[in-house]
C-alpha cells in the first residue's frame, strides 16, 4: 500500500500529524504533499519540526487567490504528482480548498480517497468550507467519521454504509501526544505574563466574520464588553488574514493582540485559559478535550457534539449576546466527557486502510 498525504494549512498539519507518525512507526510507503494554501512550506517548517514530522516530499506553494484560482492551481499540481507517484490511496483531512483539490485530483485519476474527519456539517452553504466538506465526502471511498453523529449524517445523505468508519478524531491524538511536549519546551504564562485561569483566549479568522466589516466590528466590540465586565486580559493571537482586515477597516480593539503562534504555544494558551472564544471548529474541539469552556462566535457549528456535552455554546456575533453567553459559561463545571475518542484515531485509520487496500 502506498499512501499520499495531502495537506496545505496548519490545522491540517496538526490533525494529520498522528497519522504521519503512525506511518513512520509502521515504516509504511507514504509521502507528504504540501500545497502551501495558507503559507509557504518554508513558513510551516516550524510546525513540522515541533510535531516531529518528516519533510514534505512535494511543495506546491500555490499561495493565496480566489477560491477558483487557488483550487485550480492545486488541481494541476496535485494531478501531476499523483500521476508520477501512483499511490494506492490519498488521505485528506477537513474542509479546505486543499482537501477538495486533493480529493478531486485523486478521484479523476482513479486513486482511492480517504477523508479524515468526514461527515461534519454546519448546514450553512454560505461557508466555502461546507461545500468542500460535502463534495469531498461524496467522492471519497473511505469516510473516517469522528463520531456516531457524523456517521448518521453521512448515511442520511445516501453514502454507502460500507464506506463509513467511526474512528474518533485525530485532534485527540494530537492534543494528547503534544501536551506533555509543549510543557517541556514552552512557558507561555511567563512569556506573556499571564496567570493560570487568569485570561480569556480568542481566535477569530473565518472569512464570513473577518471579511465583513459589520460582523468583525460587532465581534470586537463584544470582546471589549467582556474585557470591561471581567477585567481580565483577552489574548488574541491574530491570524494574518484577520490582521489584514483589521488594518483595512481601521480597527484598534482594546484587547491584547499578539502575533499568530505555533501549535505548542497555542496548546498551552488553550490549556490555561479561563474561557475560550472562537469561530474555529478545531478550537471548539480542543477546548472540549482540554476541559476549557468555549463560546463560539458563530450562529452554527459543524461540531454539535460540543453543544451536546455542554462544553460549548453558540453566541453569534452581537456584542450583547457575546457578553451574556460568556457570563453563562464562565463558571461552567468541567465535567463533560470528551466525545471525540480516546486518542487512537490515527491507528484505527491506518488499520482500516491496511485491511481494505490489500
Amino acid at each position: 500500500m502506498r499512501i499520499s498525504i495531502i495537506l496545505g494549512t496548519r490545522p491540517e498539519i496538526i490533525k494529520m500529524s498522528p497519522i504521519i507518525q503512525e506511518c513512520e512507526r509502521l515504516s509504511l510507503d507514504y509521502f507528504i504533499l504540501h500545497t502551501g494554501q495558507h503559507f509557504s512550506y518554508n513558513m510551516d517548517r516550524i510546525f513540522f519540526k515541533q510535531l516531529r514530522l518528516p519533510e514534505a516530499r512535494y511543495n506546491l506553494d500555490v499561495g493565496s487567490g480566489s477560491h477558483g484560482e487557488q483550487t485550480g492551481r492545486m488541481l494541476i499540481g496535485i494531478e501531476k504528482v499523483l500521476s508520477e507517484e501512483e499511490p494506492d490511496v490519498v488521505l485528506v483531512e477537513g474542509d479546505t480548498n486543499t482537501v477538495l483539490a486533493g480529493a478531486l485530483a485523486a478521484y479523476k485519476l482513479g486513486v482511492k480517497v480517504g477523508h479524515v474527519e468526514a461527515g461534519l456539517r454546519s448546514y450553512d452553504r454560505r461557508m466555502p468550507e461546507e461545500i468542500n466538506r460535502v463534495l469531498t465526502d461524496h467522492c471519497s471511498d473511505y469516510l473516517f467519521a469522528p463520531t456516531e453523529k457524523s456517521r448518521e449524517i453521512l448515511l442520511g445523505e445516501g453514502v454507502a454504509e460500507r464506506k463509513i468508519f467511526v474512528t474518533g478524531n485525530t485532534i485527540v491524538d494530537a492534543v494528547y501526544q503534544n501536551l506533555e511536549i509543549s510543557e517541556k519546551v514552552i512557558d507561555v504564562l511567563t512569556e506573556y505574563r499571564l496567570g493560570r485561569r487568569g485570561y480569556f483566549l480568542v481566535t477569530v479568522h473565518r472569512q464570513e466574520n473577518v471579511d465583513d466589516e459589520e460582523r468583525f466590528s460587532s465581534i470586537l466590540r463584544g470582546l471589549e464588553l467582556v474585557r470591561e465586565r471581567f477585567d481580565v486580559p483577552i489574548v488574541y493571537p491574530v491570524h494574518p488574514r484577520s490582521r489584514k482586515m483589521m488594518e483595512k477597516f481601521g480597527f484598534d480593539p482594546d484587547v491584547t493582540l499578539i502575533d499568530a503562534v505555533d501549535f505548542l504555544t497555542f496548546l498551552q494558551l488553550e490549556r490555561w485559559a479561563r474561557l475560550i472564544l472562537t469561530d474555529s471548529g478545531g478550537v471548539q474541539e480542543e477546548a472540549c478535550i482540554l476541559g476549557v469552556p468555549c463560546v463560539t462566535l458563530r450562529e452554527n457549528t459543524e461540531r454539535p457534539e460540543t453543544l451536546d456535552v455542554g462544553s460549548n455554546v453558540l453566541a453569534g456575533v452581537k456584542p450583547e449576546s457575546i457578553l451574556s453567553t460568556v457570563m453563562k459559561m464562565i463558571d461552567k463545571k468541567h465535567s463533560w466527557v470528551n466525545p471525540f475518542g480516546r486518542g487512537d484515531a490515527s491507528k484505527t485509520i491506518i488499520d482500516i486502510l491496511q485491511k481494505y487496500t490489500e
